[in-house]
């Protein structure tokens, strides 16, 4: 009531705001803060894990180390994998959302499945060579510089090839961003489910039978913890194009060939 007398009383101190009344703009919105949320999440964690984790449990005792890995691990990897798996796909669904207003522009709906179907081929087939090159290797193989210049050259063709795949006269900038870090987000999140978590389901479980039974890591834990960094590591780097990309989707329009 109070609040009520005040708004009729003086009408220039009611709030100077009003909801989006279209579901579309709701909807944008509401995928917008859910992104965000998880993508925090995910990368926060991701870069805890390679900032933090990481370097300390180098340096911690490893009788003190295999007491605390089955114990911080389980529930870490678990906000992880779901909070990437989340944000994936609520970025799918902005994503085609984007992508059925550039077809509605061109007057061709088919458009939409066309964009769609070469962006997820083009990251698939990029995702099996930055696979290969996470694998641990031996001599040149192994070398940091030979990791960095494959995975780079693989990145940079991939985003030129779904850049002039899904270019044109009626795509937007927003469309041709998410294209290419939105492709970095699902290597990010292949690489969450498909290396960093079968590896960690396996060493947690070590890592409790050793804590537990007082018996050392299978010879095998030493290759999936060198597997798991680099695959982390790699995630961790992919991470600041993909921000970039995505952020420039709505805020820095360089890739645009239609003006909205």
């Amino acid at each position: 009531m109070i609040f009520y007398l005040l708004a009729v009383s003086f009408p220039e101190w009611r709030p100077h705001f009003s909801f989006l009344d279209t579901p579309h703009a709701n909807e944008m919105m509401a995928l917008r803060w859910l992104h965000l949320v998880f993508g925090i999440i995910w990368i926060g964690l991701l870069y805890f894990f390679n900032l933090v984790l990481t370097p300390a449990m180098k340096k911690c005792d490893p009788k003190l180390g295999i007491k605390i890995y089955p114990e911080l691990m389980p529930g870490a990897m678990g906000w992880f994998r779901s909070s990437a798996l989340v944000t994936v796909i609520v970025g799918l669904r902005y994503f085609t959302i984007h992508l059925s207003a550039d077809a509605k522009l061109a007057g061709d709906r088919s458009l939409i499945g066309n964009w769609f179907g070469w962006w997820l081929l083009v990251w698939v087939v990029a995702y099996v060579f930055i696979y290969a090159l996470q694998l641990p290797a031996k001599g040149i193989l192994d070398s940091p510089w030979v990791r960095v210049i494959g995975v780079s050259a693989v990145v940079i063709a991939a985003s030129w090839l779904v850049l002039a795949l899904n270019g044109g006269p009626n795509v937007s900038n927003a469309h041709l961003a998410i294209s290419v870090g939105g492709g970095l987000g699902l290597v990010m999140l292949l690489n969450t489910w498909g290396v960093i978590w079968r590896v960690q389901k396996r060493l947690i479980a070590w890592a409790r039978t050793s804590a537990e039974q007082g018996v050392p890591m299978p010879p095998e834990a030493d290759r999936l913890m060198r597997w798991n960094y680099l695959t982390a590591r790699t995630s961790f780097w992919l991470s600041f194009p993909m921000l970039f990309f995505m952020g420039a989707a709505s805020h820095y329009p360089f890739l645009s060939t239609v003006a909205r």
